[in-house]
């Protein structure tokens, strides 16, 4: 196989925030074009590889990582090549690392990381597809992954971005005015870069988008109206979900513990600062800011990362008996003297000296996979397939495989379905069916369960068009409009609904094992039974598991 080598009601009032989101209010909204072709099954098998194009047209659905860090991140000290193999072991067909931006890393680390980078793409061949990026630090914002296809160009324009655009390197951290246009500034010359020829591709998508309500509903609209092909949506499941493990770090999921701070939106509630089974808010709350962005008929999608540094009883290399160097980016690791900040890497591990502190990531593969129908197993398809929205994200191995379509009811086959991501239009108010294929798990998970598929439910919303008030994060017709149970199902499920399309409306789906549940954030009469707000210190995330579909649009006349 050839690739290229390219519930809770809120405590706080929501209310505005004067200067403070004053240069974004007066953005416009860029249209959204239909993208992306009919999705065909998405099979997970235990193996990760080998699953080829289908035939007819169909698409191969590979699994992969999008937040992954390396020794060039002054947390974590992974070399590539380690990574990637990690990732071939968890089952992933391709990672993107997303080194952090700072001064150390601007001053030092670009260049070698390209050639290990290199190295490992030769190195890992047809067994993964291994593409270079940044955890970008937005400025006026949080983390956001940077995800560029292949090219010779990679690292010099990587170079130029990070001296030019990364909040630490430039000190736009804040939330003014002025640094939420630099941010913009930096998206607009993203899209010029592949206008130009610079790179051949680049996606951006927002890390952990909740944890710090430091990225305003306000913003996201910015940054996709900047860049529409570049900005596609967002980490709707974080990494870094091991943290929970109550034998562990006891925190929270995702590292989602705090609180806001200074620049955090004020209209974000507190319940905001947790996960919901193990999802970002902004995901997991039906009718809520994912829904509120759908709802505007936005093509904004989700994926979930592993955001993996060091995983659950790793060993590192400390030379310096008294040194935990995890994050201690100015501290000598070696009898040089040498630190992160003087050299932009990290010794790797070498399996020997004193065991970290269970640390917050598992192992990439292991619990988070977002899957992606691409037309073939390469660098650009992947993208193109991300772009596409035909993806959906994946707790656990919960389910084996998800396939669901759109199409006039009583049509024959799948010759005018539509599959995630993309558009069924009809002229006339019309009877329309939507079919769900799952396959259940039929092999044990990275922790050594079997998982059991207890319920699937569907989200419907009504698209009404872009917002006047940027700040929204409310889409108050979306709601639960049915669940199944599946409790005791085994092998292939197939679930069917049918209804009358008289409005422009999107449907995405969910699924549980069930395990932990309550009333939704907006009340249960948008969802009677949803993912329960995690407790710090006191969930196991391999008894709460979850898959999300991204969504399909209908439109009317």
């Amino acid at each position: 196989m050839h690739r290229d080598q390219d519930g809770p009601t809120s405590s706080t009032a929501r209310r505005r925030l004067g200067d403070r989101r004053g240069f974004l209010r007066g953005a416009g909204l860029a249209s959204a074009g239909v993208l992306g072709g009919v999705a065909g099954p998405a099979r997970a098998e235990a193996a990760g590889r080998g699953r080829g194009p289908r035939p007819s047209g169909d698409l191969v659905w590979l699994a992969g990582d999008h937040h992954l860090h390396s020794q060039y991140s002054n947390d974590a000290m992974f070399r590539i090549e380690d990574q990637a193999r990690r990732a071939v072991a968890g089952g992933l067909d391709w990672i993107v690392i997303t080194d952090h931006g700072n001064e150390a890393f601007a001053a030092h680390s670009i260049a070698p990381q390209r050639q290990d980078i290199l190295a490992a793409r030769e190195r890992f061949g047809d067994e993964l597809l291994l593409f270079n990026g940044l955890e970008w630090n937005i400025p006026a914002g949080e983390h956001t992954t940077l995800m560029m296809a292949p090219g010779e160009g990679e690292a010099e324009l990587l170079q130029e971005f990070v001296d030019t655009y990364d909040a630490n390197v430039v000190g736009a951290r804040d939330g003014t005015c002025a640094h939420e246009a630099l941010a913009v500034d930096a998206l607009t010359f993203l899209s010029r870069a592949v206008a130009s020829g610079r790179l051949a591709d680049v996606l951006v998508l927002p890390n952990h988008p909740a944890r710090k309500g430091i990225d305003s509903p306000a913003e996201l609209r910015a940054w996709q109206d900047a860049a529409p092909e570049v900005v596609i949506g967002f980490e709707g499941a974080p990494g870094h979900q091991a943290a929970a493990l109550p034998a562990g770090m006891a925190r929270g999921r995702g590292l989602y513990d705090g609180g806001p701070g200074e620049h955090s939106f004020e209209g974000y509630p507190e319940e905001s600062y947790r996960t919901w089974g193990g999802f970002d808010w902004m995901t997991a709350t039906v009718g809520g800011m994912w829904d509120s962005l759908l709802a505007e008929g936005r093509k904004w999608w989700i994926t979930t990362t592993s955001d993996g540094h060091q995983g659950c009883g790793d060993w590192v290399k400390n030379p310096v008996d008294d040194l935990d160097q995890t994050g201690y980016s100015d501290r000598p690791y070696n009898e040089a003297g040498d630190t992160f900040d003087s050299t932009g890497v990290f010794p790797p591990p070498v399996n020997a000296g004193r065991p970290v502190v269970e640390y917050s990531s598992f192992t990439p593969g292991a619990y988070n996979k977002t899957w992606v129908g691409a037309t073939e197993a390469s660098h650009r398809a992947v993208m193109e397939g991300m772009r596409a929205g035909r993806m959906w994200v994946c707790f656990g191995d919960l389910i084996g495989s998800l396939q669901m379509t759109l199409q006039v009811a009583g049509n024959r086959g799948n010759r005018f379905a539509v599959g995630m991501g993309e558009t069924l239009e009809v002229r006339t108010p019309t009877e329309v069916e939507l079919k769900i294929v799952i396959e259940t798990a039929d092999q044990v998970n990275y922790a050594g369960l079997l998982p059991q598929l207890a319920r699937v439910d569907l989200v419907l919303g009504e698209i009404t068009g872009p917002t006047e008030d940027r700040d929204a994060l409310r889409a108050p017709g979306t709601r639960v409009v049915r669940s199944w149970d599946t409790v005791g199902q085994d092998g292939t499920i197939e679930l069917t609904h049918r209804f009358t399309l008289e409005r422009d409306v999107y449907l995405r789906i969910r699924g549980t094992d069930g395990k932990r549940s309550q009333p939704g954030f907006h009340g249960p009469e948008v969802d009677p039974v949803g993912p329960a707000l995690d407790v710090v210190g006191e969930v196991n995330p391999w008894e709460d598991l979850w898959f999300y579909s991204n969504p399909i649009f209908a439109r009317l006349g």
